[in-house]
């Protein structure tokens, strides 16, 4: 699928894309969404999504590695018929773009991950649905459709893994992330600050929090309470399905070594990426253990504080094994911009985690959409800025890297 070359108005990039009207929404980028998502979420959820972990070092860190790179614009080009087409694993991509999995949708808008997989449809690039999502993968491959990827969390008792590699395949989806940097829980402090904890509890605090915030009540919460009660954690495997009003298993594998990713690529045939990756080397035995893709990503800044940013060490990971297979990142990026510079280094595609995220939690499908378009004209606009008429003119030559970001640059 190929978008048309000039930059468009919302409207103009859903007629071409897909068959959604535009959201009425105002919002010109992410950090509009941002602050609209702000204003209607329960602060709990807001931050949940929002913030780091800690003190939020890597947040802080990872954001600013995108920044600290510069482009070198081309001028002189001739830049009218632009496209941002791409292909990922063989099948196209409308952007070098896919939604990131994220375990939140579904508690922003009422059943939140179809919403941002028909988004996702609409614009022609893939949606990976999280196993700690609360809408079946079933259901998001019946009432969304489109591209489809799962991410996994893996489990010490490796059958229950096994059988959600299963239902992965029985569902039709075509590609399987394996997250690979959650040895243990992450220590999100703000959490319990906010009584956003699981099992769910209302308390003083949160009950205040909820009560300031009535269309979230009533557009969410009281939906899920008239179907069926509190919502479960519909991809766990059957023996840990759990009400989320009830104290779930932690989704941690502190055991979880290259032996299983191994036995993983046995066990699936398709496209299998490796989402965590932070060094040169564990990307080197990620490809020797049969995986067709990484992701390079600290969890978007919220598991390990101290973590290196992705951007940072992307240049050196790609140099290690960027002509082996495929090297997509994650973290720190807000702008079109930083999804050309991403490409320009040499990264396959990008993953976008908030900003749908806050798309959906103001417009449902159509602000997820919209968050999607904004990203989709960003790059655009910056293609033609920096000489660009397809993905393939983007390379290091484009970009200003810092020494301490750059283990080859060209002249």
């Amino acid at each position: 699928m190929q978008a048309n070359s000039t930059a468009s108005t919302g409207t103009d990039v859903i007629s071409k894309v897909g068959d959604a009207p535009a959201s009425p929404v105002k919002a010109y980028n992410l950090a509009d969404l941002r602050s609209l998502a702000k204003d209607v979420l329960p602060r709990g959820l807001f931050e949940f999504v929002d913030r780091g972990t800690e003190d939020e070092h890597a947040l802080v860190s990872m954001r600013a590695a995108v920044a600290a790179v510069h482009l070198r614009p081309r001028v002189l080009v001739d830049v009218s018929m632009r496209t941002q087409a791409t292909e990922f694993f063989g099948r196209p991509s409308a952007m070098p773009l896919a939604v990131a999995p994220t375990g939140a949708a579904g508690l922003l808008w009422f059943d939140g991950e179809i919403e941002v997989a028909r988004a996702a449809r609409r614009m022609g690039i893939p949606f990976a649905l999280s196993t700690a999502s609360i809408v079946s993968m079933e259901r998001v491959a019946a009432e969304a459709g489109g591209r489809l990827w799962f991410q996994l969390y893996m489990w010490p008792d490796r059958s229950m893994s096994w059988e959600l590699v299963d239902r992965v395949r029985k569902a039709g989806y075509e590609a399987l992330i394996v997250t690979v940097d959650t040895a243990v829980s992450p220590n999100r402090e703000y959490n319990r600050h906010n009584g956003f904890t699981l099992p769910m509890r209302i308390n003083r605090a949160n009950a205040w929090d909820v009560a300031w915030h009535p269309r979230w009540f009533f557009k969410v919460l009281l939906k899920y309470m008239l179907r069926s009660g509190i919502p479960s954690l519909e991809n766990y495997p059957e023996s840990l399905k759990k009400k989320m009003s009830e104290k779930p298993t932690p989704v941690k594998c502190d055991s979880l070594n290259w032996d299983d990713l191994r036995e993983l690529r046995k066990r699936w045939d398709g496209p299998l990426l490796v989402k965590g990756i932070l060094r040169s080397d564990d990307a080197v035995r990620a490809r020797e253990c049969g995986a067709d893709a990484i992701i390079v990503s600290n969890h978007g800044g919220r598991n390990l504080d101290a973590s290196i940013p992705p951007f940072r060490v992307l240049p050196e990971i790609l140099d290690s094994v960027g002509n082996r297979l495929d090297v997509f990142v994650d973290g720190g990026f807000t702008r079109g911009s930083d999804i050309v510079k991403a490409i320009a280094m040499g990264a396959k595609g990008t993953f976008a985690g908030r900003g749908p995220l806050w798309g959906v939690a103001v417009d449902g499908a159509d602000g997820a959409c919209l968050a999607l378009q904004i990203l989709r004209d960003e790059i655009d606009r910056v293609m033609a800025y920096t000489g660009s008429t397809s993905l393939l003119a983007l390379d290091r030559s484009l970009l200003d890297i810092p020494s301490s970001n750059s283990s080859s640059q060209a002249n």
